[in-house]
């Protein structure tokens, strides 16, 4: 180990001490600033990635959209479905309905299903928490938790379905008669917005209701893993006559996606700052360092030492408080992230906001998503800020002329 490494480490870590006061101040604030972006970015980027998990889950990876209705479906399934990268396809509908239960009344988002496709497109059957997607018929729904809780419902009532064509039908002096049907599951999703405006039905009782006929609203996609859904979409398009396009998830939610990402860079900006001003009390605490070993450092350069390697003895310090910091912060902000849902329901709890909580968050949990290269990003440039806050200190103390430094009182 050169000398002047060995020497950064006995100024930081002084012999019979534990941890020195100037050195521990320095890596906690170093800590406290990874720590926080941590766990703020991987908050956001939870956000982002259980997002895309429901829409994918949901209604897969790529949507089928007309200017109006798709007929002649089937055809433009199979069309889909010859496509490369394409796993399965499904048709669906959907529209605003309301549905009433004794006199309680929700008004939701049907969304009609082919049964006989849509495991292969979508995994609803995993948030189906009571009954099963396989009881699905054309004289049953499945209802999302927050709506069966709106109307009391439950599994094996009978509740009735009031469709759009009603106001419409009585403008011709026709008569349409609500559709009754059974409630054979309940579905969770964790989103809720989904959760409280959506329920599930056959695509013939959707087609029914909305007067579709053998139309559609549209067709879902799923593609095989790997697939980059842009790439496919391109090619769905090329086999698609021109009225009919297909969107990736991405497309459809371009808007939310482009704010998200926004909301994350401005933040991580920010909070940046945070390290950045713990870099400034790295530079006070070597600044002081040098200010109380002045002869020491006249000493070293009457020893032979040259400036550059003076100046890399506080550089050194500055990588590794960084190190240290770095390494303090994502241990700490791992341990936060592990417990933040704790945190947030018991803050939730004593405040009395649980459902102001679920409202704004849209969420049932806080989410998380932490990825490689948002920490490889953090240590990166915490670590590069922490060493460049060595620089001023290096500097002063290169300066240093050995004679005038050992007058020095």
């Amino acid at each position: 180990m050169p000398w002047y490494l060995h020497l950064a480490l006995r100024q930081l870590f002084p012999t019979g001490r534990r941890f020195p006061f100037f050195t521990m101040i320095s890596v906690l604030g170093v800590a406290l600033g990874v720590a926080l972006l941590l766990v703020v970015m991987s908050v956001m980027a939870g956000f982002a990635f259980e997002i895309r998990h429901m829409i994918v889950d949901t209604e897969g990876e790529v949507q089928v959209k007309a200017r109006g209705w798709i007929s002649d479906y089937p055809s433009v399934v199979k069309r889909v479905e010859s496509v490369p990268g394409v796993a399965a396809a499904t048709p669906y509908a959907l529209d605003a309905v309301m549905i009433k239960f004794g006199d309680k009344s929700a008004y939701p988002m049907l969304r009609g299903l082919d049964t006989s496709s849509v495991e292969r497109v979508t995994r609803l059957d995993r948030y189906v928490e009571i009954g099963s997607l396989d009881d699905l018929d054309d004289d049953s729904v499945i209802l999302s938790d927050q709506i069966a809780a709106t109307l009391g419902a439950g599994v094996g009532d009978t509740v009735e379905v009031y469709s759009p064509l009603i106001v419409s039908k009585l403008g011709a002096d026709e008569l349409f008669l609500p559709r009754q049907v059974r409630v054979v599951g309940i579905l969770h999703i964790g989103h809720q917005q989904l959760d409280s405006s959506t329920v599930y039905g056959t695509l013939r009782l959707a087609q029914d209701l909305y007067g579709l006929g053998s139309t559609v609203h549209g067709i879902d996609v799923r593609l095989a893993d790997g697939v980059n859904e842009d790439d496919a979409a391109a090619r769905i398009n090329a086999v698609l006559p021109e009225d009919i396009r297909a969107f990736s998830w991405e497309d459809s939610f371009s808007d939310f996606l482009w704010v998200l990402n926004l909301e994350r860079g401005m933040i991580f900006f920010l909070l940046l700052f945070i390290v950045i001003v713990a870099a400034f009390s790295v530079t006070s605490s070597l600044l002081i360092s040098v200010v109380r070993k002045t002869r020491e450092i006249g000493l070293l350069g009457a020893l032979g030492a040259r400036p550059a390697q003076v100046a890399a003895c506080f550089c050194a310090q500055g990588l590794l408080i960084g190190i240290l910091g770095t390494l303090s912060g994502l241990a700490l902000g791992f341990a936060a992230l592990a417990v933040r849902n704790d945190v947030v329901l018991w803050i939730a709890r004593v405040t009395q906001r649980q459902e102001v909580l679920r409202r704004f968050y849209q969420f049932s949990e806080l989410p998380s998503h932490t990825s490689g290269p948002t920490v490889a990003l953090i240590v990166a440039l915490t670590i590069a800020i922490s060493t460049l806050a060595g620089m001023l200190p290096a500097w002063r103390a290169a300066r240093l002329k050995p004679v005038e430094a050992l007058r020095s009182e």
